[in-house]
């Protein structure tokens, strides 16, 4: 087999491919490093789960130090504390996104990244302090400030470039 044939084989079969990850959501793949899509990627900081967590671990640990239930359970109770404070740290470091490129929106949602497409969503929405984008199918992703602490000035204007490029509605409040 000719080294032309073979490639031929292989932009076929990257092709299907590429179509089938797209009704999934998922991100095409692509044949080179230059061919990967430009992306503006806003990072955000998680604090409010974390926050939550350690004050739920320390109200277990006061709560079982004045009932005297830490003493009869041993070594687990230690792993326990150990596996909140570790979640907690790992939200902390885990930070939330959003990614914007030519035609597709990604971010990351409990389930993984996640992959909008122009098509699948229906309007944005922007106010002061956050950002909702509207799908045809499915939740609605809200970006906001006081939670997740993304910028959202500099995304507003980047969904606003976005929409117009892609025809997709802007709800400015």
């Amino acid at each position: 087999m000719s080294s032309r044939s073979w490639e031929r084989k292989v932009r076929k079969n990257q092709t299907q491919l590429n179509k089938q990850r797209k009704k999934q959501g998922q991100a095409p793949l692509n044949t080179s490093a230059s061919s990967a899509p430009k992306m503006d990627v806003f990072k955000g900081r998680s604090i409010v789960l974390p926050v939550f967590l350690i004050l739920f671990i320390s109200f277990f640990i006061t709560m079982s130090t004045y009932s005297g239930a830490y003493k009869q359970s041993g070594w687990l109770y230690w792993v326990t504390i150990a596996c909140y404070i570790l979640m907690a740290v790992m939200f902390i470091l885990r930070r939330p996104y959003l990614a914007v490129g030519k035609d597709f929106v990604k971010s990351r949602r409990f389930g993984g990244d996640k992959t909008l497409y122009a098509g699948s969503i229906k309007a944005i929405g922007l106010q002061s302090g956050s950002i909702v984008i509207e799908q045809v199918k499915g939740t609605n992703w809200v970006f906001t400030r006081l939670i997740n602490r993304y910028p959202t000035d500099e995304m507003a204007e980047r969904l606003r470039a976005f929409a117009a490029a892609n025809n997709i509605t802007i709800n400015e409040k």
